[in-house]
């Protein structure tokens, strides 16, 4: 039975009972009484142990609530520190592909300069050789020119009367000699 309708029970038989005038006292019937109160002491540890009973199915529950919200924080760190390190791995990466690019543009300047450098050699080399066939081509003229002026002068022999293969030979020798080179 429920303590709580025990407890009414005395309530009601305390109630129903003869009071005695001109004092606080009332007659109650002892045999209701005594059955009441045995009833009583079967009922409080019935109580109590439902009382324990809850009391550990809180404290179950509660241990429960505890170890789910441990649970949710751990997630949430570890959440956290992979979100932590994925944004340390994107920042590593993104370092590394910038170091990448500062590489390949240095890299990409050097091998210009590189390309240059050859260039301009190369540039030079002909520009050297140019100069060398232009030499070659004025001293010629500059033959030709001077053979010209000596064939219009009165001389004891003149040039055109010279051999054709003395003559030509004659011109070779002073036009492959640069004009810095011949004296003149």
């Amino acid at each position: 039975m429920d303590i709580q309708h025990l407890v009414d029970r005395l309530e009601d038989l305390i109630d129903e009972g003869r009071h005695i005038p001109l004092s606080r006292y009332t007659l109650i019937d002892e045999e209701r009484a005594l059955e009441l109160i045995d009833q009583m002491r079967i009922s409080i540890p019935e109580e109590i142990e439902k009382a324990r009973r809850v009391l550990q199915q809180r404290d179950r529950v509660m241990a429960q609530a505890n170890e789910e919200a441990e649970r949710l924080v751990n997630l949430a760190k570890e959440q956290g520190d992979a979100l932590i390190s994925r944004e340390a791995i994107a920042q590593a990466a993104q370092s590394r592909a910038a170091n990448i690019i500062e590489q390949a543009r240095r890299e990409a300047e050097a091998i210009q300069a590189d390309a240059d450098r050859y260039v301009m050699e190369v540039l030079s080399k002909l520009e050297s050789e140019l100069i060398r066939t232009l030499t070659v081509v004025r001293n010629g003229i500059n033959v030709v020119n001077q053979q010209g002026a000596v064939a219009e002068m009165p001389q004891e022999q003149p040039a055109a009367s010279a051999p054709p293969a003395q003559l030509q030979a004659k011109v070779v020798a002073e036009v492959s000699v640069p004009a810095d080179q011949s004296g003149d």
